[in-house]
């Protein structure tokens, strides 16, 4: 792990554009933070920068280890592309060791991480929607993203990237073309991102404590329920990138096991359970 010391509060106008005021980002206080969430998590840190809080986690042992970060210097999206870490953003890892889950449905804590960022973004005044799998969208702008990674002892990493101060002009576009936005942006006036972090971990801790309790079951938990409620994708039309073409055609559903029902122009069903989907404008 890092332990460089915490950097200064991030600025404002010269480092997010001319023009406009921006309050300072403080550096998150890990002891508050700890103090905030004692008991839902075995243990909580805060570094300065580090390369990617997910590879830091993956060799961890405790269940429920917390890994923030100021600052990430190779952050890793899907498929093995950069992820881009603007300050005053909110960059998290957590390890998960759900051993009486099967392994089948170890995927859906990366759908349930998506609903624990709705309902953050909902806590703030912020009306969001989920791209699936787990992409948080405000509009047509991502405001967060997802990535778990499950690894050799059956244990999972779960790593969040969600934007909540404003943004400098010149964080470019993620995949599919979507322009970014952070929750400030939309909540009408300043966020706390150390209120934002309890609030997502909290929430983080309450669906995966039902989700394991019930053995991972979406449907008896209700989880699936309430992913689908959130999720855009459905009833859209969309283009579906995967490794050796792409699909493209409409959202039909997104079913138990996660994964999402398209239906191409020729009326044929097609069950995807991973890759980059496009929402298409309809013209």
């Amino acid at each position: 792990m890092i332990t460089r010391p915490a950097p200064p509060p991030h600025r404002s106008d010269e480092a997010r554009g001319a023009g406009r005021s921006y309050a300072p980002v403080m550096p998150l206080d890990a002891a508050d933070l700890r103090s905030r969430l004692v008991g839902p998590y075995g243990q909580l840190d805060v570094v300065a920068s580090t390369g990617s809080t997910n590879a830091d986690l993956r060799d961890a042992t405790r269940d429920r280890t917390v890994l923030i970060a100021e600052e990430q210097t190779a952050g890793q999206g899907r498929r093995g592309r950069g992820w881009v870490s603007p300050g005053g953003g909110l960059y998290l890892s957590v390890l998960f060791r759900p051993a009486a889950v099967p392994a089948a449905r170890l995927p859906w804590l990366t759908l349930l991480a998506g609903v624990a960022l709705i309902r953050t973004a909902a806590s703030v005044g912020v009306e969001a929607d989920l791209k699936w799998p787990n992409d948080l969208l405000v509009g047509d702008r991502k405001a967060a993203g997802v990535l778990a990674e499950i690894t050799q002892d059956h244990a999972v990493v779960v790593g969040i990237g969600l934007n909540v101060a404003a943004l400098p002009p010149d964080v470019e576009p993620g995949v599919g073309g979507l322009a970014p936005t952070s929750l400030e942006e939309h909540a009408g006036g300043p966020v706390d991102r150390a209120g934002v972090a309890v609030t997502l971990l909290t929430e983080l801790d309450r669906l995966e404590r039902l989700w394991r309790d019930a053995g991972g079951d979406p449907v008896a938990t209700g989880l699936l329920d309430e992913y689908r409620a959130h999720c855009g994708t459905v009833g859209r039309s969309v283009r579906v990138e995967l490794p050796g073409g792409h699909l493209a055609g409409t959202a039909r559903s997104v079913e138990a096991d996660g994964t999402l029902v398209l239906r191409d122009d020729a009326g044929k069903d097609h069950v995807v359970s991973a890759g980059d989907v496009v929402h298409l404008r309809v013209r």
